[in-house]
């Protein structure tokens, strides 16, 4: 084996075509970070209708996968991973992704995400072959990829080019698991016998999580705290039994920021540019996102801000109950995200109350999501799990002080501010532990007495803005444990 690793990323998401949260942005950065180390890696994904004609490439080849009782047949595309030289592998079958959406519409999963997912990896396995290249490793990206590593330890020990490849599959988010009715197995493409169905079956359903964890090679999650997390019930979510067996093969590696993109002396979105050493630039994206959202402008007032998904599991119902008690300080609070028709209709309805103090702005925008964080003086994430969080490595670029959670990747990467961090200059932001409406409000109390200090304030952006989070830190991390799934073949 050549120092030099062919590795081949097999994802559902990829920014900026197709993103939900972190797995789009994770499997556009990761590549481009492998490339920069000197690796042969490349990207599979679906080849979704609303990608951009330009950049589906040519077709190659046919490929084709045994779904249910029927050979479907669909194309292999050959592209590029935009502005890099990674190439990009799309598998196309228009019935199945030429939607306007990756997995549903109107809070509704397409009834078909099963037969998807699992065509678009077994028709990949088919078609990659034929171009001539063959990976070192695969690594898999949560439960669209899952069947993946079920098909290579079930089916794939006898095949001619796949036998002797190993997998690492990775869990973005353990909440999404991929499990559907267990009659529709035969929607996987593999052969039933009583191994596979072992492998597969949880609570009497079909599980594809469940089966990519008991059969890749390697299995790792986004952070390290969220690693051991998942082996306990509190956040195992029914498979932490099956991640406890397999704890010698499991390993957290925090997700990086690609500083290309999000960086505060360079990002191309915001008003003003500034540094650690001259944040002038920061009261002016402050004022100018207050002028935006039509808040009164002012430094004095504190601005606190949330760019999240709409879901309970960011803790939208701590806030949602603490927010008549929040709005009553001196402070302004702006949230940006869109998913739960709830919390969609709630956020709204409260800022039309205290047109003054909040602003919530129901779609995606990643435009403004840019100034939100150069903008706001804290970011909230009252997470009630999170594998390992983007949001608090960028509202820590931007000296904005993140007032989390301590979870999974939160609790990797903030350092609580108290009288002996702030004396040792290791403080970077506010963290509670308890998933109260009580303990979030206790922690906004502590982060308004920050603001209040405006020397300590400024010790704890430039700290947070001092850490390095690049994807080459966990790039370097991720090829050490490709030569560990390499071992195991």
């Amino acid at each position: 084996m050549s120092e030099r690793l062919k590795i081949l990323h097999v994802t559902a998401e990829l920014a900026p075509f197709a993103t939900t949260g972190g797995l789009g942005d994770v499997s556009n950065a990761l590549p481009r970070a492998l490339k920069e180390l000197g690796h042969d890696v490349r990207v599979a994904m679906p080849c979704y209708g609303f990608i951009p004609p330009e950049h589906r490439g040519q077709q190659h080849n046919v490929c084709v996968a045994d779904i249910g009782y029927n050979r479907v047949f669909g194309a292999l595309r050959i592209a590029q991973v935009p502005d890099t030289d990674i190439p990009l592998y799309l598998v196309e079958h228009d019935d199945y992704f030429d939607r306007p959406h990756l997995y549903g519409e109107h809070a509704t999963d397409y009834p078909d995400n099963l037969e998807r997912f699992c065509f678009f990896s077994l028709a990949l396995l088919h078609g990659l072959p034929q171009t001539d290249w063959t990976p070192d490793v695969i690594h898999c990206h949560d439960w669209h990829t899952a069947v993946i590593p079920t098909y290579l330890r079930a089916e794939g020990r006898e095949h001619p080019v796949w036998s002797d490849v190993p997998c690492l599959f990775t869990i973005h988010n353990l909440a999404y698991q991929g499990s559907f009715k267990l009659e529709q197995f035969p929607l996987t493409g593999l052969t039933q016998n009583s191994e596979t169905l072992a492998s597969l079956e949880h609570q009497g359903k079909l599980n594809l999580m469940k089966g990519a964890i008991l059969c890749a090679d390697k299995v790792n999650t986004v952070s390290p705290r969220y690693a051991r997390e998942i082996q306990t019930p509190d956040y195992g979510h029914g498979l932490d039994r099956y991640l406890l067996r397999r704890k010698n093969d499991l390993t957290g590696i925090l997700n990086g920021v690609d500083y290309s993109v999000w960086h505060p002396t360079r990002d191309k979105y915001i008003p003003a540019n500034y540094s650690a050493d001259d944040l002038s630039g920061k009261a002016v994206c402050k004022a100018k996102l207050q002028e935006r959202l039509g808040l009164p402008v002012g430094s004095k007032t504190p601005v606190f801000a949330m760019v999240t998904r709409f879901e309970r599991q960011k803790g939208l119902d701590l806030v949602e109950l603490g927010l008549d008690s929040m709005l009553a300080h001196d402070l302004q609070f702006i949230i940006l995200g869109t998913g739960d028709p709830y919390y969609e209709e709630v956020f709204p309805q409260k800022s039309a109350q205290y047109p003054d103090k909040m602003q919530a702005i129901v779609e995606f925008d990643a435009v403004l999501s840019h100034w939100i964080q150069a903008g706001a003086d804290f970011f909230l994430m009252p997470s009630h799990f999170e594998p390992s969080g983007l949001s608090q490595l960028y509202s820590l670029v931007y000296g904005t002080t993140p007032v989390v959670r301590k979870t999974g990747g939160l609790a990797d990467s903030v350092n609580d501010v108290t009288p002996a961090t702030l004396k040792s200059g290791k403080a970077t932001g506010v963290v509670f532990e308890q998933a109260t409406t009580a303990a979030l409000l206790k922690a906004i109390h502590r982060a308004l007495k920050l603001y209040e200090d405006p020397a300590a304030l400024r010790q704890v952006r430039r700290t947070g803005m001092a850490h390095d989070f690049s994807w080459d830190l966990s790039a370097r991390s991720y090829v050490q444990l490709y030569y560990k799934t390499l071992q195991t073949r």
